[in-house]
């Protein structure tokens, strides 16, 4: 498996993206300011990761996400710990990821890659989406924001 950049003529894997975030309008307002990553075994996509430049030296992973064939294989792991090497070489400082509070896969697999949490967006799932989202029995309301010095 290799992960590697798109080029700016290449589609994004949009039915990946849309797992991690159900809003076809945000995902393609985000991946056109970002760059997109993917994880690919020969030519098949295996997962992605948006990286977007949020303020002066501090960059956020927009979405992380694996093809549901290939989940529980470590490959999220490795995408997220590809985007922290990444945006160390860019010469960000600071990155920072978003997850439900919901997401508790998520949120374990995160502090594992070294975020620390670092505040509650309260209520962002019902102000940013029209139906409501589901995960692991609860609605998705709040997110939970983590960051990591580089």
């Amino acid at each position: 498996m290799k992960i590697v950049k798109l080029a700016s003529h290449e589609q994004p894997p949009m039915d990946l993206l849309l797992l991690a975030d159900p809003s076809p309008s945000l995902v393609e307002e985000y991946i056109q300011r970002g760059q997109c990553y993917v994880a690919k075994a020969e030519e098949l996509i295996l997962g992605v990761y948006v990286l977007l430049p949020t303020r002066p030296e501090t960059v956020e992973i927009v979405n992380v996400a694996v093809d549901e064939r290939h989940q529980g294989q470590g490959i999220g792991k490795k995408l997220v710990n590809h985007a922290i090497e990444t945006a160390r070489q860019l010469g960000y400082k600071t990155i920072e990821i978003g997850t439900g509070n919901s997401s508790i896969g998520q949120l374990a697999l995160y502090q594992k890659c070294g975020f620390r949490m670092t505040w509650i967006d309260k209520d962002f799932f019902i102000r940013h989406y029209e139906e409501p989202i589901y995960e692991n029995g609860m609605q998705v309301i709040d997110m939970v924001r983590l960051s990591q010095d580089l």
